[in-house]
């Protein structure tokens, strides 16, 4: 069966099975997959994430959007400035960044600050900027706003900040699409998927999904090992590095003779 068929089909059962509410409009989504396994070969995945709007009535007047985020696991950070003194580059201000994302991204039908407001984004933390929770900067640097600038810069560089703005497919007001790329340099852990319909910059529903990240394999037996057993990881890695040592000599010995 083509994929596409199959996606409808899946829709439909998921509208049957939806159990009644009473909000004019609700969220029915899926996921293509809810977990991802990091092994050797692993150069990133995708996830698809489809739905479709359940009403209990016509649709209200204005247009319907659709927004979607996928959020990684957070972290703690420092953010060092540094600045030329006496012909030496020297830290001089930090600021500390209680949680920002490891990997965020953001699918909208449309352009992310005519679909939502200011406000609706300030309660529902949308944007890259709003997702990134930085408690008392304003005290800790005379120009906190820069760190936070140098902060999404970096980001959107290493590809773990993405703002996809027109990419997620709404077709006639009812069904929906997205495709999101996790990058190959994902943190282990669960990873937080927010769906959510706005009309006139408010959102009206939201729904939440969790895709779990694990590694596998040779990858997951070596992370454990380093975690948990530090002293027996350090001594097999300086066997494996003198075997290898050993092992060029004799292979350049040969080659010599």
């Amino acid at each position: 069966m083509k994929r596409p068929a199959l996606l409808w089909q899946t829709l439909a059962l998921l509208l049957l099975a939806a159990p009644a509410t009473a909000a004019p409009e609700a969220i029915v989504a899926g996921l293509s997959q809810n977990r991802v396994s990091i092994t050797a070969d692993f150069d990133g995945s995708e996830i698809l994430i489809y739905g479709a709007v359940k009403r209990e009535a016509p649709a209200p007047q204005g247009p319907l959007d659709v927004i979607i985020t996928v959020e990684g696991p957070a972290t703690t950070l420092t953010i060092r400035k540094k600045d030329r003194r006496a012909g030496i580059w020297i830290n001089t201000e930090a600021v500390h960044i209680d949680a920002a994302p490891s990997f965020y991204a953001v699918a909208t039908t449309g352009r992310l600050d005519k679909i939502l407001s200011d406000t609706e984004d300030l309660r529902y933390r949308i944007s890259p900027t709003r997702a990134v929770r930085a408690i008392g900067l304003s005290s800790e640097a005379e120009k906190p706003e820069d760190f936070l600038d140098a902060l999404m810069r970096i980001r959107f560089d290493e590809d773990r900040f993405r703002l996809q703005q027109g990419s997620v497919q709404l077709a006639e007001d009812t069904l929906f699409r997205a495709d999101v790329l996790l990058p190959a340099n994902l943190t282990e852990g669960e990873y937080k998927v927010r769906i959510l319909l706005t009309r006139d910059g408010k959102v009206i529903d939201m729904q939440d999904r969790v895709v779990n990240v694990r590694k596998e394999g040779l990858e997951r037996f070596l992370n454990t090992l380093a975690h948990q057993m530090p002293l027996l990881y350090g001594l097999l890695s300086l066997a494996l590095a003198a075997i290898a040592g050993w092992g060029a000599s004799v292979a350049f010995s040969m080659i010599r003779r």
